[in-house]
């Protein structure tokens, strides 16, 4: 089998909110880059990337000129064209536009191995279970109105979520007090039973994310974890939190490869891994990654693409649980869906995905 096609798209997607319902910016939109490479024997293979911004344009680029030096390579052969891919880029790697670019391609390329086999790429991964926790997201954000929040948190009570993410680190004119009764009502709206994370996208100081940090402990909030409390690469400074700390502390998410996630576990900046596919590179380095905090005898979570963690998460014997975040479900024409607060394994080969091409026309950029 031999790749011998390359397709390549723009979509804006809506940034609409569907878990409870309240957009932090409803006219805002989700750039994405998609990828179709075929095959000689008719088995297409999907990839998604992102993250692109205003550079979303150069990230498809660099999509379509590394996918073109895959063209008459054995599919199946993941390891040797990421290697090829990165003697070709010289020294663009090994972060940025081309680990976007080469996730995009690593996600193809294993969903063509899944198909081609039969299996779908959680059980060609090993087949870790048949279900996986999974946390709503995405719709306590912290631009919204206090009251919308406080709804939304009830409503995903209402649909039977088991585990869900606030954002902390609030905008404007804020104090540890603000944030604290912030946290403290929206454990009030999910109820005492539901998991409640907490994420503060790189927004504090380690010495506020201490401080903070406690007294959400002393007022029993009863958070699951907090998550990216300061600057990504402070491991120092995150290894203070987290010592500081009895709430386990999340980080991992703004890493890009594998090497930071080694500097991050040797210097025990976090207790739970979170590792993002897109930023990682893809399918091969994630599981890499997953590995290494199996190691050091830490979980690991995801971030975003719900619709392709569900097979990692799911296959690692680390792996805690799946963030349920509807930022690509426009693309995709049936996305898994939860049951009683859990993931079903999907059960069509390689990632078991389509795109929508109605989505594909619908929202496409030039």
């Amino acid at each position: 089998m031999k790749i011998t096609k390359v397709e390549t798209g723009i979509v804006a997607l809506p940034n609409d909110e569907p878990l409870g319902g309240f957009s932090e910016n409803p006219n805002a939109k989700n750039p994405i880059v998609w990828l179709r490479l075929g095959t000689d024997d008719g088995v297409e293979g999907l990839g998604v990337t992102y993250f692109g911004g205003a550079l979303t344009r150069t990230l498809r680029k660099a999509v379509d000129d590394m996918a073109a030096l895959v063209i008459g390579e054995d599919p199946i052969l993941i390891e040797a064209i990421a290697a090829k891919l990165r003697a070709a880029a010289v020294s663009a790697g090994p972060a940025g536009i081309f680990t976007m670019a080469l996730s995009a391609i690593d996600v193809a390329l294993w969903d063509i191995k899944g198909k081609a086999l039969g299996l779908p790429l959680w059980k060609l991964l090993g087949g870790g279970r048949e279900h996986i926790a999974t946390y709503a997201s995405g719709a306590l954000r912290r631009g919204l109105r206090l009251e919308e929040a406080l709804i939304a948190a009830q409503r995903l009570r209402e649909k039977g979520h088991r585990q869900t993410k606030m954002q902390l680190g609030l905008p404007g004119i804020t104090s540890p007090a603000r944030e604290v009764e912030q946290a403290r009502l929206i454990r009030r709206a999910v109820g005492p039973d539901m998991d409640l994370m907490c994420d503060i996208n790189q927004r504090w100081r380690p010495e506020q994310a201490i401080d903070i940090g406690r007294q959400l402990e002393a007022v029993g909030v009863g958070l699951y974890w907090l998550e990216d409390v300061t600057a990504h690469d402070d491991y120092a400074g995150l290894a203070r939190v987290s010592a500081a700390l009895a709430t386990p502390v999340a980080g991992g998410e703004y890493l890009y490869g594998i090497v930071p996630f080694r500097h991050m576990l040797e210097a025990r900046s976090v207790d739970i891994v979170m590792i993002d596919q897109v930023r990682s590179g893809g399918i091969t380095p994630w599981l890499k990654i997953a590995g290494m905090a199996e190691a050091f005898n830490l979980p690991v979570v995801s971030h975003g693409v719900p619709e392709i963690h569900v097979h990692l998460v799911g296959a690692v014997p680390n792996g805690l649980t799946v963030e349920y975040m509807p930022r690509l479900f426009h693309l995709w024409e049936g996305v898994p869906v939860p049951e009683n607060g859990l993931l079903p394994m999907p059960t069509a080969p390689g990632l078991g995905l389509k795109f929508s091409q109605d989505a594909i026309r619908r929202f496409a950029v030039e």
